[in-house]
């Protein structure tokens, strides 16, 4: 990690303005509390502190190394206990040294710097506590901010990897079926066979197109669900008809890749399949507080044996929406008689849907 004084401009200049201070109240104190020569006070200022500006610079690089992580407690005081003496000598040492030998200091100037030795060395501990102090608090909010941005990365790539798991599941059972279909109908009906595999086929180019996109368009989504009941158009031929509500309103509205694809699913298995009459499947959307509402319902035959699934579709979907939009109750079913339904709720900017 580099100095983040020396690295950021904008800290270096708060850290030059703090040394900057404690020179002026230096000044005032030597002038005008201990009644000493203006021109003296003013150079002792800023020897000592443009002194120690520079050494408390240097104090982030034993910081750095000298950390909690790979040092006890007591190893960690005991070091910078004696950093701290050896410094604090140090500055004392250089500073009087300049003063005296270069600026050539006498009388009661000289006096003074001489009885201030020993306080001077005190604030010079103090001086290193506080920077060290002030390095440690750096070092360790920057590696708690990299943690976080670590972490929210990590959560961020778990969730793409559930989010495209949950796409791919796609139901095969409907390709396997229509595999068999195409296999039937070549020997009865090869001009439908030919059809259902150029559907099959579009669809299926289609589908993995869709899934490296996390959303697109209502329009575009229905289009596929289209392409999916072509499909199975031809294996139940007029068992079923698709009723669709006008979408002008909410065709533009952006949704997850593939969400439709499960009910549709459900649909054709629970109320196609298992139905010896006409099914009729309806899609219908809507704007209802700030959510976009989707709704696909399908009759079926409420005598009849239901086959036992695990619901996988709609926990798929389920999943899928909690993943992308973090609320729970964005889908919803409901049997009542002869009719399945199931309402689905995309957020718009600013919507909450309370269930």
């Amino acid at each position: 990690m580099i100095n983040p004084f020396i690295n950021s401009t904008n800290r270096f200049s708060i850290y030059f303005f703090i040394w900057v201070v404690i020179t002026l109240v230096q000044i005032f104190t030597l002038n005008v509390i201990l009644e000493l020569d203006l021109g003296y006070a003013i150079t002792d200022s800023i020897v000592f502190n443009v002194l120690y500006l520079g050494i408390g610079l240097s104090l982030w690089y034993p910081t750095r190394f000298i950390t909690f992580e790979n040092y006890s407690l007591l190893k960690i005081f005991l070091n910078h206990t004696v950093a701290a003496i050896v410094t604090s000598g140090f500055w004392i040492f250089l500073g009087y040294f300049i003063l005296d030998k270069i600026f050539n200091i006498d009388g009661i100037n000289r006096e003074f710097l001489s009885s201030s030795l020993i306080w001077r060395f005190f604030i010079g501990i103090l001086f290193y506590s506080i920077i060290v102090s002030l390095n440690y608090v750096i070092i360790y909010y920057t590696n708690f901010q990299e943690k976080i941005l670590k972490e929210s990365e990590l959560r961020a790539l778990i969730k793409e990897s559930e989010l495209k798991t949950l796409k791919y599941q796609i139901n095969p059972h409907f390709i396997f079926n229509s595999l068999n279909s195409i296999s039937s109908l070549t020997l009865s009906d090869p001009k439908r066979a030919q059809e259902m595999t150029i559907k099959l086929s579009s669809f299926l180019r289609n589908t993995l197109s869709k899934n490296e996109n996390l959303k697109h368009k209502l329009s575009d989504e229905i289009k596929n669900v289209k392409l999916y009941l072509d499909i199975e158009k031809i294996r139940f031929e007029d068992r079923f008809e698709l009723v669709e509500d006008p979408i002008e309103d909410c065709d533009s509205i952006e949704v997850p890749s593939m969400i439709l694809q499960p009910l549709f699913e459900n649909a054709i298995k629970h109320g196609v399949y298992e139905s010896i009459e006409k099914v009729s499947i309806r899609l219908s959307c809507n704007i209802e507080d700030n959510y976009l509402k989707i709704t696909v319902e399908n009759s079926f035959d409420p005598d009849s044996v239901s086959k036992k699934g695990e619901g996988i579709g709609l926990v798929n979907i389920q999943n899928r929406l909690k993943l992308i939009y973090n609320q729970e109750n964005l889908l919803t079913i409901r049997k009542t008689g002869n009719i399945f339904k199931a309402n689905i709720y995309i957020p718009l900017e600013g919507g909450k849907y309370s269930g």
